[in-house]
């Protein structure tokens, strides 16, 4: 049962999906990364102030807003070949559990990663959430950084091509970040 100490800790914050982004990274020929973004970030935050690991977060993706600044390739990212925008329009994220390191009290968000119609549950490293600033319109809003790995076989995402010289195109590792602000709702 929820006390009414705990309603009141917890506030509901709103993702600025114009002061936000979705980041990944992966290798390229094994001998470089590729960077790309997504534009179409929303979801919404429940921060507890009081107690940071009973808060939750929820992340909703549009596949479609993918950029890696290279039309061609944007175009086969978006394609069967890898998120299949047609089938699989978003990338969603559903926190679980919310932890905090006792050494340096970095927090940790676990939970349910879609991507390409499969789910699994990978682990956030969030930098964050930031003091409350106030904007220019009135509007309280915070900021935070969460960063993962993962490996994209594991979400389907299993395209590749062999290199003449050998090794592979794409890298199987992917490095994620979200760099979001909020708005208080």
């Amino acid at each position: 049962m929820t006390t009414a100490t705990e309603v009141t800790a917890t506030t509901t914050w709103n993702i600025d999906p114009v002061h936000s982004h979705a980041e990944f990274k992966v290798r390229h020929m094994m001998i470089s990364n590729v960077k790309g973004e997504f534009k179409g970030v929303n979801g919404t935050l429940k921060l507890n102030s009081e107690d940071l690991t009973k808060s939750g977060v929820e992340v909703s993706i549009d596949a479609a807003t993918v950029n890696t600044g290279d039309a061609q390739r944007d175009a086969h990212l978006k394609s069967a070949d890898f998120f299949d925008v047609e089938k699989f329009p978003t990338l969603t994220f559903k926190s679980n559990r919310v932890s905090k390191n006792n050494k340096d009290g970095v927090l940790t968000a676990a939970g349910e990663l879609t991507i390409h119609g499969v789910t699994r549950n990978v682990a956030f490293e969030v930098e964050g959430p930031s003091a409350p600033m106030k904007d220019p319109w009135g509007n309280t809003r915070i900021g935070l950084s969460a960063t993962t790995r993962i490996n994209r076989k594991d979400f389907g995402l299993t395209w590749n091509a062999a290199l003449e010289t050998g090794g592979i195109l794409v890298g199987d590792d992917v490095t994620m970040t979200l760099d979001v602000q909020f708005i208080k709702g």
